[in-house]
């Protein structure tokens, strides 16, 4: 990767151990960099920080509305969840819906990552589910869009309708072409952009409610439905849950594998990307609660601030050896 900054400090005492470098945009609803750190032309794969846009046409195409889908399975569909019980129930319940079962999902069985739903399978014997897959919420909205379009059940084939569309919002709203695409954890194609597109892509999210065009409606329900549900995108513990409780409602924030992390802000109409170039979640939850807090929509003092921004290290005995903290040229 070409030119990244400094971002996220390790220290071990008095010692400097680790540097986590990267690349962050900030964008303003007309498209145009506010901040940027690194190099905003710089192509990456959003992985699951752009499923928010890859859910664009299940709303767009109409198939929302006519399975009558709600707010929390909107949430659902914008998702990297737990594999908890509240995630699990309610997309087997939307698969219950649809008149299909575990079955018909293309993304893989996943042990949870929710405590008790994991151990309750060890105790039990079972083996996990597709369900329990962090996207599933995702691919149950593919299944709808699916079914709605009359397509086939290969949803995750690039050539399929609905990745067909799903390019298509993706590279409406980043406002680039995509240069190609790489196959995602839940073998779903997962199309590539600059940080600037990711970045502009998350600002035109944050002005949609400004806005009264068909695909601006659907993503001002997408946002709604991540803010008023944060327990569904990701689940308790997770940075994207717990800091966007702490916001109240002045942001949707979604995380992405190796090291990515979006935030759209609807009252400032902005919006921002983030990548850590070694992918490292640790360095990407501290930048982008350090951006949120640049930004005036994240207290610093709250605890779910505090707990990315500035989280120490302790060892096994539970001494302080340690901090994660922003490096001071990218909060200054």
């Amino acid at each position: 990767m070409s030119h990244p900054a400094p971002m996220v400090e390790i220290w071990r005492g008095p010692f400097l151990e680790s540097k986590h470098h990267g690349h962050a945009v900030i964008c303003a609803g007309d498209g145009q960099v506010v901040e940027a750190w690194g190099d905003p032309a710089e192509v990456i794969l959003p992985r699951s920080s752009a499923k928010m846009i890859q859910a664009l046409p299940l709303l767009t195409s109409g198939a929302a509305r006519a399975h009558g889908l709600t707010s929390e399975q909107l949430a659902l569909a914008c998702a990297s969840h737990q594999g908890a019980a509240i995630h699990t129930d309610r997309v087997t319940a939307w698969l219950d819906a649809l008149g299909l079962g575990d079955d018909a999902l293309r993304c893989g069985p996943q042990p949870p990552n929710d405590k008790t739903a994991r151990h309750g399978l060890i105790r039990a014997g079972e083996t996990p589910c597709q369900v329990h897959n962090n996207c599933s919420g995702k691919h149950t909205g593919f299944l709808t869009l699916t079914r709605h379009l009359g397509a086939g059940p290969e949803y995750v084939d690039p050539d399929h309708p609905v990745q067909r569309a799903a390019l298509a919002a993706f590279e409406e709203t980043t406002g680039e072409a995509s240069p190609g695409f790489g196959i995602d954890g839940c073998s779903a194609p997962n199309f590539a952009t600059t940080m600037h597109g990711l970045a502009r892509a998350m600002a035109w999210f944050a002005g949609a409610h400004t806005r009264s065009d068909t695909a601006s409606r659907a993503a001002a329900d997408l946002v709604a439905a991540m803010m008023a549900h944060p327990e569904l995108v990701a689940g308790e513990t997770r940075a994207c849950t717990d800091l966007m409780r702490a916001m109240g409602g002045k942001a949707a924030i979604k995380t992405g594998a190796e090291g990515v992390f979006v935030a759209i802000l609807p009252e400032k109409q902005m919006g921002i990307a983030v990548k850590i170039t070694d992918g490292a979640t640790r360095a990407s939850e501290c930048a982008i609660a350090a951006l949120l807090i640049r930004l005036g929509v994240l207290d610093p003092q709250h605890p779910a601030a505090k707990a990315r921004l500035t989280p120490d290290i302790q060892n096994w005995r539970g001494l302080l050896t340690g901090q994660i903290r922003p490096v001071a040229e990218f909060v200054a």
